[in-house]
Formats: structure tokens, sequence, C-alpha cells
């Protein structure tokens, strides 16, 4: 074998043996750097909860009323809490007038209670999409007393 040869072959061999040791080495740091130890723990943190605070209910009827008719009555809420609350129905309360019209009756306007079934995030003027209906009854009696009387709708939710 030529000394040429002989060399070449060494430079060969030599190369082998770097890229060898450098994929050992390689293997070696990788291996290492997902080695870990397992171990358990504990801790704590604190927080709180909020509280739910009222809603107020807005209504807007949507025609007068006369005596056998009916009129769409639709709902805003302002939630002044900072998170959701959820408005499940919407009870007519009481109906109230002014002073020169003391003599219509109030008994004779009614509103069913409204399935709300809405959950409601914080914010003013928030949409009921449920819609209620007020209605003034046809009373066998004359019913001027409540001609152009301002009523004034008073609403609880639960």
């Amino acid at each position: 074998m030529s000394p040429r040869r002989r060399f070449n072959g060494m430079k060969r061999s030599r190369k082998i043996l770097v890229a060898l040791v450098a994929g050992v080495g390689t293997l070696a740091i990788a291996s290492a750097a997902f080695a870990y130890f397992t171990t358990t723990g504990s801790g704590s943190v604190t927080g709180s909860t909020g509280t739910s605070s009222a809603l107020v209910i807005h209504g807007t009827v949507s025609a007068s009323l006369y005596p056998g008719t009916s009129s769409t009555v639709s709902f805003t809420v302002d939630n002044s809490s900072s998170g959701h609350q959820y408005v499940t129905s919407i009870h007519l309360a009481s109906i109230t007038t002014d002073g020169t019209h003391s003599g219509c009756n109030l008994a004779d306007y009614t509103m069913n209670d409204v399935a709300a079934g809405q959950d409601v995030a914080s914010g003013n003027g928030i949409a009921i999409t449920a819609t209620g209906t007020l209605t003034m009854a046809n009373a066998a009696v004359s019913q001027d007393a409540c001609k152009n009387a301002p009523l004034t709708l008073n609403f609880t939710s639960n």
C-alpha cells in the first residue's frame, strides 16, 4: 500500500472518529437537556366572589291604550354589577298615575308576568328579548277618568 493511500485512509478514519465523537457528544448534551427530577408540591391562592346587585328595569309601552286594547311592552335593564346576572321573569308590581287622574281605576290595567330567561352582561340599556303585553280592560262603566292618564309601570324581577 502506498503511503499516499495509507494517509488518505487515516484521514477518512479520523473523519469518521470525529463525526462519531460529535454525534455521541450531541446525544449526551440532548439527554442532559431533557433530564429532570419528579417531585410533588402544594400551594394555595386566595380570591373572592362578587355578589349580585339590583337591576334597574326600564319599559316602553309601544302605543296608547284604550278600553279593550293592548300594547306591547319592551324592556331594557341596567346592570351595575361587574358580572353577568340572570333575569328569570319580569313582574308588573304596580301602576300609578298623577293626581289629576286619581279617579282612574288602575286595576283595569294588567300585564302577565314576562318569562325573560336571559343572561344580562354588565352595562346599561341592555335589551331583554322577551316582551310583555299591557292591557286595558273594557269595563262596563265609564273609564273617562283614565283619558290621557300618564301611567307609571313599576316592575320587579327575579
